[in-house]
């Protein structure tokens, strides 16, 4: 993987960049408590990963606050228990809560110094503007699932990622594309014949399954942002 082969480096966000699970599971566990119930984070984070995919196929580029609510509908029928509209609306609302990973921001910054940088994500306009300011502001392109008017795994993403990038001179081939989801991002990478590193980060497994991922190969794995980029620019 030589660094000299690209240009530009694309990247799947929540997951990658910005640490999503603590904060989601936070909420559900707060709410299970409070029923008084008792389930496994393991158990909830599944529930929330294939409430969200099913909300996500059913109605692409639905905003995300909405599918945050109906994934929280969803994970309380499926565990029969109640859910206030006050707590939904809550947990639709939170995006702007989720925090970055202590190495996102100065990663992104030494990548800018050489790379234009974009950022392919499911999450709506608004929701993402919150979360693009807590990574410094540091995607040149950007396109969400409201841009591309559907959610990946689709290959509408990549599509138009790419044609913002060809309108830079930037070809294909001198595209990386960085993400922890296989699902999501890498696998339809691979389809595309794009190079793709997956950061894997420790007790995280939002997007490790699902249809397709099973079949995805990145090119090179990395525990964290720092090591990929410290090896990426060596």
């Amino acid at each position: 993987m030589n660094c000299n082969s690209y240009d530009a480096i694309t990247f799947d966000v929540y997951g990658t960049l910005i640490d999503w699970e603590p904060a989601i599971l936070a909420a559900l566990r707060q709410w299970i408590e409070a029923k008084g119930a008792a389930i496994e984070d393991a158990v909830l984070l599944d529930c929330f990963d294939r409430a969200r995919a099913h909300y996500q196929s059913l109605t692409p580029a639905r905003p995300y606050p909405r599918v945050l609510r109906s994934a929280f509908a969803y994970i309380a029928d499926e565990l029969g228990l109640e859910i206030s509209s006050e707590a939904q609306c809550r947990f639709g609302n939170s995006v702007g809560e989720w925090q970055p990973y202590p190495d996102s921001v100065d990663a992104l910054a030494r990548l800018r110094e050489r790379f234009v940088l974009g950022a392919l994500t499911n999450m709506d306009d608004a929701s993402f503007a919150k979360s693009h300011a807590l990574l410094g502001n540091c995607f040149d392109i950007i396109v969400t699932a409201e841009m591309a008017g559907a959610y990946k795994p689709s290959l509408r993403h990549f599509v138009l990622g790419l044609t913002k990038l060809a309108e830079r001179n930037i070809p294909p081939q001198s595209v990386l594309h960085v993400a922890q989801s296989l699902r999501a991002d890498v696998r339809p990478a691979n389809l595309l014949g794009q190079d793709v590193v997956w950061i894997d980060r420790e007790g995280r497994g939002l997007g490790h399954s699902g249809f397709g991922a099973e079949l995805a190969k990145p090119m090179a794995t990395f525990p964290t942002m720092e090591s990929f980029v410290s090896k990426f620019l060596e």
